[in-house]
């Protein structure tokens, strides 16, 4: 089974390898993703997230996801001194850094617990799979048709980080100017909810983010820095 929608700004395509796939699975996993940009889109007036932004809502009163979510927010700011932060001076509250990740991360979780054994999600660009191998290219920073690495996991998920796609849209929240010294940064990792938001934190540390995500339990890292350096970890699972 194959299929493709838009949801959060960006294309989501589910593939599942199994030969027999649970009736109306496919709709569970995209109707929960529409639902999370309902809930936490920052750019939605009704959204949960922007409610709480415009304390029509508290803190203590946010559901149990959005809980979550500002919890591992605030996990991310800690361990990176503030670069990777929800809260930016001058701006709105906005966890979507976390919150595309962990989302994914929760609809894969979906195809798991119904049973399936080998699926894949890609989700503009950051990958979940299970049951592989699986093969995973890592676009090139200056060339959209070409990969500078191609990744082979079994089980876990690939997210990158880079100036191709959205320029200079990282901020560093300990300076509050545009993130610098990468170029791309690609971190694999158990979940996809822990490559996502690490991938982007790294990305807003600056070049010291690449020993600091390296640094994280079950990480893997690959980057491009500033000076076109690669710079990657000894136990990332490249394609033989």
């Amino acid at each position: 089974m194959h299929r493709v929608e838009h949801v959060m700004g960006f294309p989501v395509s589910l593939r599942i390898d199994d030969e027999h796939v649970p009736a109306g699975l496919a709709d569970a996993v995209f109707a929960w993703l529409r639902e999370v940009d309902e809930r936490f889109s920052p750019f939605k007036d009704d959204s949960e997230v922007s409610r709480l932004d415009r304390g029509e809502i508290a803190l203590g009163e946010v559901s149990a996801d959005l809980a979550e979510v500002l919890d591992l927010c605030e996990q991310y700011r800690l361990a990176t001194g503030g670069a990777f932060d929800a809260r930016l001076p001058g701006r709105g509250l906005d966890p979507c850094a976390v919150v595309k990740g962990w989302s994914v991360q929760r609809a894969a979780e979906l195809l798991t617990a119904a049973g399936v054994r080998r699926y894949c999600m890609n989700a503009g660009g950051d990958v979940v799979v299970a049951g592989g191998p699986w093969r995973v290219g890592v676009r090139h920073p200056d060339h959209a048709d070409r990969v500078c690495t191609v990744l082979e996991l079994d089980h876990g998920a690939v997210a990158t980080s880079a100036l191709y796609e959205r320029g200079e849209h990282i901020v560093d929240g300990r300076t509050g100017r545009p993130a610098t010294g990468l170029i791309s940064v690609t971190v694999v990792a158990p979940t996809l909810t822990e490559a996502d938001t690490a991938a982007t934190a790294a990305f807003a540390m600056g070049a010291e983010g690449v020993a600091w995500a390296a640094g994280r339990a079950g990480c893997e890292v690959y980057a491009v820095d500033a000076g076109r350096r690669v710079r990657r970890t000894a136990g990332l699972p490249r394609a033989a």
